[in-house]
Formats: C-alpha cells, sequence, structure tokens
C-alpha cells in the first residue's frame, strides 16, 4: 500500500542575484515523506534545507519539479485549494523571538489562524481552543493574556507549536525549531513534538543542522549539501553506515560521552571553504572538499542510486558503471 503523503520530485529553487548571477539554493531534490513519520534534512547553515521547506508550503514559488501533497500539486492549487491545503500543513520557524508578533498577546497570536480560517464564529469557542492548545504544548492559560517578550525562548517556540497546531494540520515542517535554544530546551521541545505525533497522528519535515538532535526525532533522513541532497536513510543506518564522505565527516564532528572511545575515533576534517551555490563546482559539488575526490568527480556529476535496501546515496565511489576510480594526484 502506497503510504506516501508528501513527493518532492526534481526540485529545483533559483534566486535571481542581479547582474547575471543565479543562487541555486536547491538543485534536482527528489524524496518523498510517509505518513506518520518524522522525516529529517539535515546539512550547514547555506545548503538548502530551509527553502526546500518553504518551497514546499508554498512561501517560495519553484523554478522546477513538483511538489505533490495527498495526491495535488501544491504549486498548481487555486486560492480555494490553497486554504484547504494550509488547514492540512502548517511550519514552525527558526526563530522564537522574530516569527512571534511583538505587538500581539499569546491569545491574539495562537488565534490569529483561526480567525483567517474562520473556524469559531463564537469566542469563547475560540478562547477555549487557544487555552486547550497551550496546555497541550505545556504551557497554561495563564500566559495567554502576556506578551511574547515575558517568554523565555523555549516558551517561545511552544507558543509558535501552538499556532502551528490551531488548524488542526495533519502535516507540519520544522524549520530548525530548537537551534535557536539552549541544549537542555531542545530535549525538552524534540519530546514535546514526539508527544505532539503519537498524540494526533501528525507528520513531520524536521529540518536541523545538528545531526545528534535529528537521530532522536526521525525515522528516516536526508543529507543535503550546497543544495543537493547527498545521501537518504533509515535513521539507524545512517549512523551505523554512512556512506558518503561529507555524511561521514559530520557524524565524526558529533562528541560521544565516553572519553575512551572519543580518544580513540578518528576525526575527518574538511579542508577548504564551502563554495558558493551562485558558482558551485562542475561535477559533484562536494569534489572541493572531499578527502576521497577522483578525476571523474570533476567531470561528472554523481547519480542518485540506491546502493543498498532504501539507503540511496549520490557518490562515485559507488557508481560500479565506471571502469576506473583514479584519484586525484
Amino acid at each position: 500500500m502506497d503510504n506516501k503523503i508528501l513527493e518532492v520530485k526534481e526540485l529545483k529553487k533559483y534566486f535571481e542575484m542581479g547582474k547575471g548571477n543565479v543562487l541555486q539554493a536547491v538543485d534536482n531534490v527528489t524524496f518523498h515523506v510517509n505518513k506518520g513519520e518524522t522525516f529529517g534534512l539535515v546539512g550547514e547553515s547555506g545548503c538548502g534545507k530551509s527553502t526546500i521547506g518553504r518551497t514546499i508550503m508554498g512561501l517560495y514559488n519553484k523554478t522546477a519539479g513538483d511538489v505533490i501533497y495527498d495526491g495535488k500539486n501544491v504549486h498548481e492549487l487555486d486560492t480555494k485549494e490553497k486554504f484547504k491545503f494550509y488547514h492540512q500543513m502548517q511550519m514552525i520557524f527558526q526563530d522564537p523571538y522574530a516569527s512571534l508578533n511583538p505587538r500581539s498577546t499569546v491569545r491574539e497570536v495562537i488565534a490569529e489562524p483561526m480567525e483567517v480560517h474562520g473556524l469559531y464564529a463564537n469566542k469563547k469557542e475560540q478562547l477555549d481552543r487557544v487555552y486547550q492548545l497551550l496546555e497541550e504544548v505545556g504551557l497554561n492559560r495563564d500566559h495567554a493574556n502576556r506578551y511574547p517578550h515575558e517568554f523565555s525562548g523555549g516558551q517561545r517556540q511552544r507558543i509558535g507549536i501552538a499556532r502551528a497546531l490551531a488548524l488542526n494540520p495533519d502535516f507540519i515542517i520544522a524549520d530548525e525549531p530548537i537551534s535557536a535554544l539552549d541544549v537542555s530546551v531542545q530535549a525538552q521541545v524534540v519530546n514535546l513534538l514526539k508527544e505532539l505525533q503519537e498524540e494526533k497522528g501528525l507528520t513531520f519535515l524536521f529540518i536541523a543542522h545538528d545531526l545528534s538532535m535529528v537521530k532522536q526525532i526521525s525515522d528516516r533522513i536526508g543529507v543535503m549539501y550546497l543544495g543537493n541532497l547527498v545521501e537518504l536513510t533509515e535513521s539507524e543506518s545512517l549512523y551505523d553506515n554512512p556512506l558518503h564522505p561529507y555524511t561521514q565527516a559530520l557524524l565524526s564532528a558529533i562528541p560521544i560521552p565516553d572519553p575512551d572511545i572519543e580518544e580513540s575515533r578518528e576525526r575527518v576534517i574538511l579542508e577548504g571553504e564551502l563554495p558558493s551555490p551562485i558558482n558551485p563546482p562542475s561535477g559533484c559539488v562536494f569534489r572541493t572538499r572531499c578527502p576521497m575526490a577522483m578525476e571523474v568527480c570533476f567531470m561528472k556529476k554523481p547519480v542518485w542510486q540506491e546502493v543498498e535496501p532504501n539507503h540511496y546515496v549520490a557518490c562515485h565511489l559507488y557508481d560500479e558503471t565506471l571502469d576506473h576510480k583514479k584519484p586525484i594526484t
């Protein structure tokens, strides 16, 4: 049975920068998300993962490709269909300080989506729903009449989560919802999201740059580099057997809370600067920093292929069609 709720097909998002320059934020990315799962999307800052989230939501127009949600192309919906789509999909934004209107009370922030979509004509019903949402995210009804500046970062993000739940969506894009929070608060927010998913049957696209935290919440993980998806597999498989050199480098940077293991393991250090998406390298976009780069990496873009069951990678190291794999000398 097909369980896909979201399909992203060969998605491209380019930005015109003036003077003939084009920023290739997302370049030919394909993946799907199954109903009820959490799909993690990770990579360095500037790799295009947040752009993917905003393009899926329709906040950015696509350059090419398709975003299919529940069988419908998101970028071809008319106004009425878009209204229905936003009932089904909502977004939690990265910065809990900038994403909440400082002039609105918490009640007004959470109730605004309900008013826009005309959910409750009765103000008492609307307020009861606000109270219910606050309690669901670990706050209380007394917080409804306060302003965002009166809360900590973790509490503000809980308010953002409550707002995202206001329309009873099926799918939530969490765009780096923990990156601006302290480590202890990050764990609390991740646990809250897992509890809400279990209670409400939610599906998540969880965008982050912290691989250790993504592992705690994700069923499958996609790794991005410079606008390209370079590896995708189940969470445990990615951590136990990373295939792409970039994924291996990311995982080697995660500290292990065991002095003996930490001292004995080898850290993969990536040399060189992250290239510009305005002028990405030819061939494999990772070749300028890859410790295993070969001559073919300069000339040919690697093919996206399934190397192991449900384990996909774009890397010439696993391309069996190549007659030889000559290293750079």
